[in-house]
């Protein structure tokens, strides 16, 4: 509950306070000004970073690895991106923070960590991080994950022709009728 708070009544407060002491400074319309331009320069910002996160996500994906890393930097693209389309000069500032490389990417990492403390996602790797070491958790859970035992033990019926015992496989034949 307190951080749907800040959310919806405090940041909007605050924004509020900073956008009027600062429009007393230096004048509605250059505050407007300012206020547009952070969001046309944002919005650019944010288109560029995207393709760059989409393009190296397909790169991983054609490599065959998961690419944890640059889904979670999406999500703090997004994130970052609507905090420029908010107006106000607090939420630009941290947009913007979501935007710089270097920024989103110590975030990303703050997240994943957080992630792997709290749950052990399947799709943080071993270095703490997200799609590290072939984006696999470091072994089973205890009592057992059937999904990643499937995918990570050799012979296990994930496609290397192997089959278990009891699993989910069926076997037929077909006939291509044309």
């Amino acid at each position: 509950m307190p951080i749907l708070f800040l959310l919806f009544v405090a940041v909007p407060i605050i924004e509020i306070a900073v956008l009027l002491r600062v429009g007393s400074s230096i004048g509605w319309f250059t505050t407007l000004v300012v206020v547009i331009t952070t969001a046309a320069l944002g919005t650019w910002m944010l288109r560029q970073q995207g393709m760059k996160t989409l393009q190296t996500a397909r790169a991983r994906m054609g490599a065959g690895q998961l690419p944890a890393n640059e889904m979670l930097e999406g999500v703090v693209l997004l994130f970052g991106g609507a905090m420029l389309l908010t107006p106000g000069f607090l939420t630009d500032a941290t947009g913007f923070l979501c935007l710089l490389p270097a920024s989103r990417r110590w975030i990303a990492h703050r997240i994943a960590r957080q992630v792997r403390v709290r749950g052990g996602n399947a799709a943080f790797g071993r270095d703490g991080g997200p799609g590290g070491a072939g984006g696999a958790a470091p072994g089973p859970r205890p009592g057992g994950d059937r999904m990643n035992e499937r995918f990570e033990k050799p012979g296990a019926s994930g496609g290397t022709g192997g089959r278990r015992k009891g699993g989910d496989v069926i076997d037929g034949e077909y006939e291509r009728i044309d």
